[in-house]
């Protein structure tokens, strides 16, 4: 087999994290073998491609761990920087970065490949700002290590978990007027994850002689408020007002950026500090190796599209950042920090019910239309009365079946969306809300023979009215979604203690639910 042609065993560090997470299956996809270096394992354990890669304990900062990992290994990826560690990132990533290039070399390693940070041109580095500094002595370190190695250098990476586009996304979403620092003018050149996923795995195979830097971005050169109001246009949201003034300071910035938005102070600054600089790339070379594909590179529009697909998509009932199977290198993965993905709201029940699991279920499958919605009748009334005003669905719409349930059934002002016969409901509503909103009931049962109810309320809000909205309401979830709680459980313990037949119909005008209290 040629050399081009044959399987490369991979080592990926920062496999927990943004980008090395997506990268794994990529390299797995493209015919490699690959190892993770993590210093704790046991966070990849519920990834789709676990079992496909061998996984090392280690850390970069230890040379015994990275030695130990190097063995055998063709191509080394470096994906960790100490960004959020403290004040002394910047010796943290250099010693880092020692051990790593001392021991590719003598374990033989062919490549190493880093992703680092698109610089201004012509800036002296001593002018840059930490992050930026840092991240070019990291590729200079590596550069200089014996090993080839390839400097990919990105600006501004857009997918969900990206912290960079996790900053856009909270604060265009929370604020439709904005008083913002002078950087939102600055320009800069974003690139898709997916572009810099391909990039990454192309660079496996570079020459031996290749030794080098290069820029990469995606096709668009914009602003940052250029990128926020497309951002706000793609997400359905009102253009955004932004003032750009001169007196917030790069640190003031990264204090309002924190106030604003769940990123943490200690990644958020050196960001921001980041973002006075102007990054587009200069030169394409690159591209000598790894062709643009046929449709070229994906453009900021497309880009956002795709990482905002998730909370789109119907089929997720959890948060964003916790999803363990995602379909595509923009999608959240679980090992994504957790103010990642965007804002989903949960209200969370549970209760031991005394009664078996089939009950329970049988009563968690006829809920809604006449067989009501085991809460307070006045206020789920109230709710569907004022859907209707506003031009939803309300509650007129009731059910297909008064027991069985099936994906695609009309419930009321909800819609089924997953059933897992005597285990799941999950209900996806269409009333008129300002986000999207879920009610997830699950059965379980217990060694006793009885029963655990759980119960949640998802909602993701739509810009500061979702937000609004959600605060405004959560007041009433107590008796709400307590109640439905707490009267879902009394109505199957009174249906088990009336030793009710599994074929009886789930509730009725004379049964537990009309008991419990359901809509008129």
């Amino acid at each position: 087999m040629a050399d081009d042609e044959r399987s490369l065993h991979c080592l990926v560090t920062g496999a927990t994290g943004y980008i090395g997470g997506r990268l794994v299956p990529e390299l797995l996809a493209a015919g490699h073998t690959v190892r993770c270096l993590a210093r704790s394992p046991v966070k990849l354990r519920d990834h789709p491609w676990s079992g496909e890669a061998d996984t090392a304990r280690g850390d970069v900062t230890d040379e015994e761990s990275v030695r130990a990992a190097m063995q055998g290994v063709d191509v080394a990826y470096y994906l960790v920087h100490a960004l959020g560690t403290g004040s002394d990132f910047e010796e943290t990533d250099r010693r880092a970065a020692r051990i790593f290039g001392e021991q590719a070399r003598a374990a033989g390693v062919r490549r190493i490949v880093y992703l680092g940070g698109l610089a201004p041109t012509g800036v002296p580095e001593r002018e840059l700002s930490p992050h930026l500094r840092s991240r070019a002595e990291v590729g200079r370190i590596l550069l200089d290590s014996g090993v080839p190695t390839a400097v990919l250098r990105a600006a501004v990476i857009i997918g969900s978990g990206s912290a960079s586009f996790e900053m856009l996304r909270y604060l265009t979403e929370r604020l439709p007027m904005m008083i913002t620092p002078s950087w939102v003018r600055t320009r800069t050149q974003p690139i898709a994850i997916r572009d810099v996923l391909r990039l990454l795995v192309a660079c496996a195979r570079l020459p031996h002689e290749v030794n080098r830097t290069f820029d990469i971005g995606g096709p668009d050169v914009v602003t940052y408020r250029d990128m926020m109001q497309r951002y706000a246009a793609l997400a359905g949201l009102p253009r955004r007002l932004i003032l750009p003034v001169q007196v917030l300071t790069p640190r003031l910035s990264s204090l309002w950026v924190g106030l604003v938005t769940p990123v943490p102070n200690a990644t958020a600054r050196p960001l921001v500090e980041s973002l006075r600089h102007e990054v587009v790339r200069t030169e394409t070379d690159i591209e000598r190796w790894a062709p643009a594909p046929p449709e070229g590179y994906l453009g900021l529009d497309r880009a956002i599209e795709l990482a905002l697909k998730r909370v789109r998509d119907a089929d997720v009932a959890t948060r964003w950042s916790s999803a363990t199977a995602p379909r595509g290198p923009s999608d959240p993965l679980s090992t994504d920090p957790d103010w990642s993905g965007g804002s989903l709201y949960t209200d969370r029940r549970e209760r031991a019910v005394q009664a078996p699991a089939e009950a329970l279920w049988r009563v968690v499958e006829g809920i809604g239309g006449e067989n009501g919605w085991y809460s307070s009748p006045l206020a789920w009334s109230l709710r569907g009365w004022l859907d209707t005003l506003v031009g939803g669905v309300g509650l007129r719409r009731g059910r297909r079946d008064a027991t069985r349930l099936r994906v695609g059934d009309c419930l009321d002002f909800w819609r089924v969306e997953e059933i897992e016969p005597g285990r799941l409901l999950r209900l996806r509503a269409e009333m008129r809300l300002p986000g999207l909103a879920w009610l997830e009931m699950s059965v379980e049962a217990r060694d006793d023979g009885n029963a655990v109810y759980r119960q949640r309320a998802l909602f993701h809000p739509h810009g500061l009215a979702g937000h609004a909205y959600w605060w405004g309401v959560s007041p009433f979830h107590a008796a709400v979604f307590g109640g439905m709680a707490r009267n879902i459980a009394a109505a199957a313990e009174t249906r088990a203690a009336e030793g009710e037949p599994a074929d009886t119909a789930a509730g009725g005008s004379a049964g537990a639910g009309a008991r419990a209290g359901r809509p008129r």
